[in-house]
């Protein structure tokens, strides 16, 4: 390492982040107490307040049994509305379009009910070929519902040759050239697997412009890159709570809808009893009037204690606020891009993440030369104390989420690295 220790220790002092709120699981190998961990795109940590924000409402139901739907500290029966407007306000959308309930795949369907209506020539579904699986399964399966082939109803954008990575403007060509074909465009706003932030106004207005619906699949976005949801004039989204939000492990979703289909009667939705008015929801009648807002989406009454994590980080992020979370973001994926800079070299390493900073989020993925990526990652936790990220083949992702990673977790990363590949001619 040309870099020494000491420069990551002093830009940590005077960078420091937030990383007192957070548990930091102990290393399980290497030289250092705690795991330098780079894989909160895949699992975020546990805020140091979940656990007694957890049990508090644990313990309204061992006082109160039922009448804790009203009369808990945190009331039952409206609680998800706890979580809405700072939801709105991580995904820059408006309350009523805005709400937090099932889980990411789960959404996605519920979602593609209502939006995705195909009809004459305009039946097809476009997705990125790198999408996450489980986007790659709900959209087959839509157009399989709608008694359609998915093998060619779903179209999978591919990059150019040479390239690692969908650019903005290969889906401008193809809506250009086919977009009077494509009934819905649903891509990733940050690709799990290159780390790729997707220009979401852009790609949007084309969309629509084109006749489509534009949905967007924002695990890997929200709580990692600036969102704005209602004025970018997206159809729908979706996201996870788990990854970059910190929720643990399976989290609740989130949902928008945005504000001109709110009250549609025309938008057909599958419906249960918290889709209808809360007002006359006790009335017990058998017909649902849907409220006109996002909250008709919702099915289900919320899951308490699955909500509660979910609260706590949104008030996290409230406090902090996305704007310095991504300065410091840009700051830190910078300085490990520099460390790899100095690494990569003559070893089997090479970043696949766009260099432009305004083209990614946190997260630089390494594509390897020799080995497999699951056999990396074990050899960066037990022997080095580094978590990050596989993905096989040839993929391991490293994350430095600005809330409680450090400039010497990524030094850490470019100190292993180095160990673990010996460079060419030496």
């Amino acid at each position: 390492m040309h870099t020494p220790e000491n420069e990551a220790l002093r830009r940590d002092a005077d960078d420091p982040g937030h990383r007192h709120l957070f548990h930091i699981p102990p290393a399980d190998g290497g030289r250092y107490p705690d795991t330098a961990y780079l894989a909160g795109n895949s699992l975020g940590l546990q805020p140091r307040a979940t656990r007694d924000e957890l049990l508090a409402d644990l313990d309204a139901w061992q006082r109160l049994g039922v009448e804790g739907h009203l009369e808990s500290e945190r009331p039952w029966l409206p609680y998800h509305e706890l979580l809405t407007a700072p939801a709105a306000r991580l995904v820059g959308a408006l309350p009523a379009e805005t709400v937090v309930m099932n889980s990411l795949t789960v959404n996605l369907h519920l979602l593609m009910v209502s939006f995705y209506r195909p009809a004459g020539e305009r039946t097809r579904i476009v997705i990125e070929d790198s999408a996450f699986p489980s986007d790659s399964y709900a959209v087959r399966s839509q157009a399989r519902f709608h008694g359609l082939d998915p093998d060619t109803t779903v179209v999978r954008l591919k990059p150019r040759p040479g390239s690692d990575t969908l650019g903005t403007q290969d889906v401008l060509d193809f809506l250009a050239r086919e977009g009077h074909t494509v009934a819905l465009l649903m891509l990733g706003g940050v690709n799990y697997l290159t780390g790729e932030l997707m220009d979401i106004p852009a790609i949007t207005a084309a969309g629509r412009a084109a006749g489509a619906v534009v949905g967007w699949d924002l695990a890997h976005a929200a709580g990692n890159v600036p969102l704005a949801l209602h004025d970018w004039d997206v159809d729908f989204a979706a996201w996870c709570s788990y990854k970059y939000l910190n929720s643990g492990p399976g989290a609740l979703g989130g949902v928008f809808v945005h504000e001109r289909h709110l009250g549609d009667p025309s938008i057909q939705r599958f419906e249960g009893w918290w889709s209808t008015e809360a007002a006359t929801r006790f009335e017990m009648t058998p017909v649902s009037r849907p409220p006109a807002t996002v909250e008709a989406w919702q099915i289900s009454n919320p899951p308490i204690f699955a909500m509660g994590p979910v609260r706590t980080s949104l008030e996290l992020f409230d406090s902090v606020g996305m704007p310095a979370l991504r300065e410091r973001s840009l700051r830190l994926t910078a300085w490990l891009e520099q460390l790899l800079d100095e690494v990569t070299p003559g070893r089997p390493l090479s970043v696949v993440t766009p260099r432009d900073p305004a083209r990614r989020g946190c997260q630089l993925s390494v594509r390897i030369g020799v080995g497999s990526a699951n056999e990396l990652t074990k050899r960066l936790r037990h022997e080095h104390g580094v978590v990050a990220d596989a993905r096989e083949p040839d993929i391991v992702r490293f994350a430095p989420v600005p809330l409680y990673s450090t400039y010497h977790d990524c030094w850490r990363v470019a100190e292993a690295l180095a160990a673990t590949f010996e460079k060419e001619g030496s």
